[in-house]
């Protein structure tokens, strides 16, 4: 089941500092522009159901498990497109707005890459 997709817009100058450290964070079209710079910035609009431990984020085809979701992640990213993604392997989250997933090596996004999160059940 499809819940999210979106295609990139931007990529800020400073993300490769955080992706260095696992981390990649998302914002909608409407962030503020001074969010630019460390962020990426996406087209997507509708979460259709809430991200959970077990859903996969796929980057441009690379899919990556989610093992735990902070508690205002998914309003966050329902409201504002914003997302808090880190690579660690973690299934506890250190953030509310946080979301752990898989720890394996970061695909290399860029402008016009996807970005989609699904579920496995009832494919």
């Amino acid at each position: 089941m499809n819940k999210y997709s979106a295609t990139v817009l931007h990529i800020g100058p400073l993300v490769s500092e955080f992706t260095d450290a696992g981390i990649l964070v998302f914002f909608g079209e409407s962030a503020p522009p001074e969010l630019y710079e460390f962020s990426i910035i996406h087209d997507g609009t509708t979460l259709e159901t809430d991200l959970v431990p077990g859903d996969f984020v796929c980057l441009d085809g690379e899919e990556y498990e989610i093992l735990a979701v902070g508690q205002v992640a998914n309003s966050n990213f329902r409201s504002l497109g914003h997302l808090v993604m880190k690579f660690n392997g973690k299934t506890a989250v250190e953030m509310p707005g946080d979301v752990c997933v898989e720890q394996k090596p970061l695909v290399a996004l860029h402008p016009g890459s996807s970005i989609e999160v699904f579920s496995k059940d009832n494919l």
